[in-house]
């Protein structure tokens, strides 16, 4: 898991998320807010083909509020994974899954 490039990932976000009516700028928000990345550190990171694992190494902050997001993914509740870039990489998909389905943007953001 550690390994897959997240330039492979972020244009599967972008489909799920486009399939249920929501914007690339959506998800690009999503992804700013939990990383702390800017736009333009984010296009670098995709361009750049590292790896989920440097990906969040390389963030500049995960954001403080990111231990309220709760809920399970791929069977497991992403408040309850013990390795950190798991658990990172958990919230991130749900994150995704909150904005497919519709989820007011404050809510995802945890405003």
């Amino acid at each position: 898991m550690f390994a897959i490039k997240f330039s492979k990932v972020y244009p599967l976000y972008i489909q799920k998320a486009e399939r249920k009516g929501r914007t690339k700028e959506e998800v690009d928000e999503v992804i700013r807010w939990l990383t702390g990345y800017s736009q333009a550190a984010l296009q670098k990171q995709i361009a750049s083909e590292n790896d989920l694992e440097t990906f969040f190494a390389q963030a500049p902050a995960i954001h403080p509020k990111s231990s309220l997001i709760k809920g399970v993914v791929c069977g497991m509740r992403v408040e309850e994974i013990e390795d950190p870039l798991v658990q990172k990489i958990r919230y991130l998909d749900k994150l995704i899954d909150e904005l497919a389905k519709g989820k007011a943007m404050e809510k995802i953001l945890r405003s």
